[in-house]
C-alpha cells in the first residue's frame, strides 16, 4: 500500500512539473507572440485599405505610401519618402531569421545591383518575429554578413509594418517615383513579374 502511494505521489509530482514547465513556456513564448500579432492585426487606425496583390495599380488608383516610422538605419542616413521622390522605390519588409526572406535576398540584392544607379531604391524594413532578431547589434551583424548593402531600417515597434497593412514576411511594396503604392506581393517568388514593374515604373 505504501509502494503504491508513493509511485503515485511521484507521477503526480512529475505531472505538476511538466505543467509548470509549460505554463512558464507559454507566459515566456507563446503569450507575447500572440499579443504582438493581435495588436498588429488590430491597431489598424493608419493602415492601408487591402491592396490587390500581385496586380499592377493603375496611377489614378494608386495611394500615396505611409512615411517609414522613426527607427535606426543601416546602411544609408535616415530617408524619407519625400527625399526619395523621383525613385522608384521597394519596400522589402523581412526579418534575418525568416527562411523565406532568405531566400527571396538574392533577386531584391539583384535588383539593388541592376537598377540603383537608373533610379530604384531598395529599402529592407526590418521589422522583428523572434526575441534575438528585435537586438540592433544583431541586426546590425547580420545586414553585412547577407551582403546587403541597401539601406535597412529597424520597425521594432511595427510602426511600418502596421501603416502598410502588412500581415507577413517577406512582404514587398513597389511604389512609384511620386512615393504611391503600385505593386505588392506577399512571400517568396513572383521575381520576374517584380522586376517587370520595376522596369515599367522606372520607364514612367
Amino acid at each position: 500500500m505504501i509502494k503504491r502511494v508513493s509511485i503515485i505521489s511521484i507521477i503526480a509530482i512529475v505531472v505538476a512539473s511538466l505543467a509548470i514547465v509549460a505554463i512558464a513556456r507559454y507566459q515566456r513564448v507563446v503569450q507575447p507572440a500572440i499579443t504582438r500579432g493581435l495588436a498588429a492585426a488590430s491597431d489598424s487606425g493608419n493602415s492601408l485599405p487591402n491592396l490587390a496583390a500581385d496586380t499592377l495599380i493603375p496611377s489614378a488608383k494608386a495611394t500615396a505610401a505611409p512615411e517609414f516610422a522613426r527607427g535606426n538605419w543601416i546602411n544609408s542616413d535616415p530617408l524619407t519618402l519625400d527625399k526619395l521622390r523621383g525613385r522608384v522605390v521597394v519596400v522589402e519588409f523581412w526579418t534575418f531569421g525568416c527562411y523565406n526572406c532568405r531566400n527571396t535576398l538574392p533577386a531584391v540584392k539583384d535588383w539593388d545591383t541592376r537598377y540603383r544607379d537608373r533610379g530604384l531604391t531598395i529599402v529592407g524594413v526590418h521589422t522583428p518575429e523572434t526575441d534575438g532578431e528585435y537586438s540592433l547589434d544583431n541586426v546590425r551583424k547580420e545586414v553585412p554578413a547577407l551582403g546587403i548593402k541597401y539601406p535597412v531600417v529597424t520597425d521594432n515597434d511595427y510602426q511600418t509594418w502596421k501603416a502598410y497593412g502588412v500581415e507577413a514576411w517577406p512582404t514587398i511594396v513597389v511604389l512609384d517615383k511620386q512615393g504611391r503604392i503600385r505593386w505588392e506581393h506577399v512571400g517568396e517568388g513572383r521575381y520576374e513579374e517584380t522586376e517587370s514593374v520595376i522596369k515599367t515604373l522606372l520607364a514612367e
